[in-house]
């Protein structure tokens, strides 16, 4: 074993294997701009290392791999007209990428709750694994936000109209769920991770992304869909629209339980964020490449951290935790194309870019 703790990070090398810990258990490892920091310099020494076969990413604690990002620093910094939310998107989301195409195999533990941050960290890996206490989530239409850190590269790649439910409710998904909406790729029982963990340490250099997954499906309970997918046929029928009037007239004549208790959970979220995440996930739908979504992700990031409707649904869900907010403006119909256009402009030297 070699290698130092870092405090809210541990990156060290177990036999085989490049481990991240995230180590905030306090706050379900919710990730700070240094997180993201420190995760980069660690992928830099585990890709160079060639006694480095695989990477593994876990949370530290109980509860989760992680709840999110550090919302409530990001509100500080918005409330004083800050630049956090523009240096912290950027090196995360290019962190997103990395990830995606890191040339060694990337094993994802995405036990608990795993939401926001954590889902850009865990479901670009090459290996998803969750299990049966995942619970997986993009609820950021309830801050005034949309599903970013690549969500709408991987809501937008969801069978059907599932990935549109889930980015617009911020409905919780368990772990054959994440894996029918193509977040996730096996399901293995909590109690074995420690076992499929000493395994992954002890894979040969050099291993292959196939030889991996052959190891990980060994542990695997083989279940590929949960409560959600068999709602699909509803979801397609109700979802199946590129306005969000017409998503939410369809779940009033449809008039089903499912119907009534999805338009509850709607009335609850910023109109603005709904419009702005379903414009996102159809531009989403003809993207080639998670790049290309993350450079519109990013554009429509900077636009929200100016918006006071981000302000006040952070303010209601994490420092007041009144669940009261109160949008701007308060009807989906009253959002304009042309408060819709900003989230969309191209923003010249800021733009996103890869190296």
């Amino acid at each position: 074993m070699s290698g130092v703790e870092e405090g809210d990070l541990v990156a060290r090398v177990e036999g085989a294997a490049g481990i991240i810990r995230l180590n905030r258990p306090k706050a379900i490892n919710a990730v700070t701009l240094e997180m993201f920091r420190d995760i980069e310099k660690a992928l830099d020494r585990f890709e160079a290392d060639p006694a480095v076969a695989v990477i593994v990413l876990e949370g530290a604690g109980e509860r989760g791999l992680c709840a999110g990002g550090d919302i409530r620093t990001l509100w500080e910094s918005s409330k004083v007209n800050g630049d956090l939310g523009k240096i912290l998107w950027r090196e995360e989301y290019i962190l997103n990428a990395r990830i995606k195409k890191f040339p060694k195999p990337y094993i994802a533990f995405m036990d608990g709750i795993v939401m926001g941050g954590g889902v850009g960290l865990s479901a670009h890996a090459s290996h998803r694994v969750v299990t049966d206490r995942t619970k997986l989530a993009m609820p950021e239409v309830g801050l005034g936000f949309f599903p970013d850190v690549g969500g709408t590269y991987l809501l937008s790649h969801s069978p059907g109209e599932i990935g549109t439910y889930f980015g617009l409710t911020g409905q919780i998904m368990n772990g054959p769920d994440a894996i029918h909406a193509k977040f996730a790729d096996w399901v293995v029982p909590a109690t074995k991770l420690p076992e499929l963990r000493a395994a992954l340490t002890r894979v040969r250099s050099g291993a292959t992304a196939a030889e991996v997954g052959k190891l990980i499906s060994g542990f695997a309970t083989g279940e590929t869909a949960g409560p959600v997918a068999a709602k699909e046929p509803i979801i397609d029928a109700l979802f199946g629209f590129d306005r969000m009037e017409d998503i939410v007239a369809a779940l009033k004549r449809d008039g089903s339980d499912f119907a009534q208790a999805t338009l509850k959970t709607l009335n609850e979220k910023s109109p603005r964020g709904m419009v702005v995440t379903l414009k996102l996930l159809r531009l989403a739908r003809k993207s080639s490449s998670l790049e290309e979504c993350l450079v519109r992700e990013y554009r429509a990031a900077l636009e929200v951290f100016r918006s006071d409707d981000f302000r006040e649904g952070v303010r209601a869900a994490v420092i007041d935790k009144d669940r009261n907010p109160t949008w701007s403006p308060p009807r989906i119909e009253d959002v304009t194309p042309d408060m819709l256009a900003p989230y969309l402009a191209e923003i010249g030297t800021d733009e996103l870019k890869f190296n």
